[in-house]
């Protein structure tokens, strides 16, 4: 099928959402949801859950259609809210390294996860549900040259959301640092394409919508990608063996809810308030349910005939002495690369907001409970009177 350029997209976008604009009540405004991911997905599902919760939030004034994989993909997410095609949508950071680098800085932070003692931490969950609160923390409170990236791109960052652990999602074994040798990766992240080099491997960006092809025809040998994406994007027919102990991270640059700067300052305070908290539940309701699935995505591999494995202490080992080294390379590669002045001050405040969240999360069990958490402990205290103007 041809895809149709962002251009094109637009005119013909702009017929298709006219409609659902002049059908807004004089009560009930009514916002755009874009997200790059399908139907069905964890990202869509979720979107559907903030729709109602902006909903309720707001007593009825703010409404919300949500758009799978129809309005705007991934990749047209940014300049889509930007130009507002879309009022509000589900931006992968990552996608765009020279608009959002200080954003991205701490994305590629992600596999120091690998460096907290097991026994500490509980399980890799309490690790996602941590990253999140810190992310989210940081973006709002320690911040400010991410939140100019965003205005920048004409948006407001509102919620987060993060992914399970990334690990290697293959069509080969992968479990000795020898099986690392001459292997071609999909990465999503400058930290994982680095590691792949480092173990003796290659590596590839490609968008979500493209990795089914790649891996169906031999382009890669492993997606580097939390297991839920095996379900959310089909690849159950093209993934046999997994190992998910390596690389470690997991991919917490996502603006769950980032809003076209020109519809946030045309809601109310209240309003704001109302889109903030729903944000915190989508947040929230991304990390759990990618906790949830990543059972069930392994479960469906290992029924299809898939195999799951565990890596030699030998790779487990260089991939954290890679992960000690690969804290110091983030600095140079950001300050050299794209300017950025305060990387390593943003990295150590980063450090200790993970410490903390590790310890916040312990007692979460349930999404409900991991939303009042980021509300309470966060968002509930944004000033909306000024954040995004």
């Amino acid at each position: 099928m041809t895809t149709l350029s962002f251009g094109i997209r637009t005119v013909l976008t702009a017929s298709l959402v006219a409609g659902s604009l002049v059908a807004a009540t004089a009560s009930a405004q009514t916002l755009r949801y874009a997200t790059g991911f399908p139907p069905g997905s964890i990202a869509a599902d979720a979107a559907q859950d903030y729709a109602g919760k902006v909903k309720e939030y707001s007593d009825g004034e703010l409404d919300m259609r949500v758009y799978a994989l129809s309005l705007l993909n991934a990749a047209e997410t940014s300049p889509g809210v930007r130009d507002g095609i879309a009022d509000v949508g589900y931006l992968l950071n990552a996608y765009y390294p020279a608009e959002y680098p200080h954003i991205n800085l701490i994305n590629e932070a992600s596999m120091q996860l690998q460096l907290i003692d097991p026994e500490r931490m509980g399980s890799p969950a309490k690790g996602t549900y941590a990253y999140n609160g810190a992310y989210t923390e940081f973006m709002f409170k320690h911040c400010p040259e991410c939140n100019d990236e965003l205005k920048r791109q004409n948006q407001v960052y509102t919620a987060n959301g993060s992914s399970s652990r990334y690990g290697l999602l293959c069509n080969k074994p992968v479990t000795e640092v020898a099986d690392m040798s001459g292997l071609r990766m999909r990465v999503a992240g400058a930290h994982w394409s680095r590691w792949a080099t480092e173990m003796g491997g290659s590596s590839l960006s490609l968008t979500i919508n493209e990795i089914y092809e790649a891996m169906d025809q031999g382009i890669i040998d492993c997606n580097i990608q939390s297991a839920p994406e095996i379900i959310n994007l089909g690849l159950t027919e093209v993934v046999t063996d997994i190992t998910m102990t390596i690389p470690g991270g997991l991919y917490a640059a996502v603006g769950g809810a980032s809003v076209n700067r020109d519809v946030w300052q045309g809601l109310s305070e209240d309003q704001r308030k109302a889109m903030l908290r729903a944000g915190q539940y989508l947040s929230a309701q991304i990390a759990w349910e990618y906790e949830r699935m990543e059972a069930e995505a392994l479960k469906q591999v290992q029924e299809q005939g898939g195999r799951l494995h565990e890596p030699s202490q030998e790779l487990l080992d260089v991939t954290r002495a890679f992960v000690e080294k690969d804290m110091e390379s983030i600095v140079s590669y950001y300050g050299e690369r794209h300017g950025v002045q305060r990387a390593e001050e943003m990295l150590t405040t980063f450090r200790g907001l993970l410490d903390k969240w590790v310890d916040l999360v312990q007692d979460v069990e349930s999404a409900e409970q991991l939303a009042d958490l980021y509300w309470e402990e966060v968002a509930s205290s944004v000033d909306v009177s000024k954040h995004g103007l």
